[in-house]
């Protein structure tokens, strides 16, 4: 089991206002240490994902907090971004770790399947996500017990994130058995997402 407390890995909202966003942002990053942030908006729109990746970068790199995107690996190189997480596990893996090099970030998305992680761990992940471990509309719904991320923490050396559905009962119950914390809507839906995000932290023991 993880002696040390996890981390905390924020995940955008699908949609945010450009204007308001980013200085949220940086008032949670400057109230919380955060690991990573992952852009995760619902748009295709290159030149809206752009947008957000560049005024969400200059938050993050000044703070000396990574960036991926969701899915779209392809802009990751010409957003200067540092990596991609994908949300269909370890599918394409490999050749995505070619092109983007051993530095990128690279971590995949795998449910509740054990199987999907150990292969994405196998191919080069350098983080596994299970979710939603809580009443989440994370991936198909179906609930990552906490016997998977005690069993991945024992086990798999390839860091674990839990994401989807987090309350501060979960993250109490998981805080041993996990690497990191993926929390995105439990926090930005509130009046003060500083102040839930810290809720959460606290929760950890």
């Amino acid at each position: 089991m993880n002696e040390e407390r996890p981390q905390i890995y924020l995940i955008t909202p699908p949609t945010f206002d450009l204007a308001v966003f980013p200085g949220l942002l940086g008032r949670v990053l400057d109230g919380v240490d955060v690991a990573c942030l992952r852009l995760a908006v619902a748009t295709r729109d290159e030149e809206m994902i752009a947008r957000a990746a560049d005024a969400l970068r200059e938050v993050t790199h000044q703070r000396d907090v990574a960036i991926v995107i969701e899915k779209h690996a392809l802009l990751v190189e010409r957003l200067g971004l540092d990596g991609v997480h994908l949300t269909d596990g370890g599918k394409n893996l490999r050749s995505l770790r070619k092109d983007l090099g051993a530095d990128a970030i690279i971590g995949a998305f795998c449910g509740n399947s054990r199987h999907e992680g150990m292969g994405a761990a196998e191919a080069g992940a350098d983080y596994v996500a299970f979710g939603p471990v809580g009443a989440s509309l994370l991936g198909s719904g179906e609930m990552a017990e906490a016997d998977l991320f005690g069993w991945w923490s024992e086990m798999i050396e390839v860091p674990v994130v839990a994401e989807g559905g987090l309350s501060v009962e979960k993250v109490r119950e998981l805080a041993g058995m996990t690497d990191f914390f993926g929390i995105g809507d439990e926090i930005w839906g509130s009046d003060d997402p500083l102040a839930r995000l810290k809720a959460l932290v606290a929760a950890m023991g």
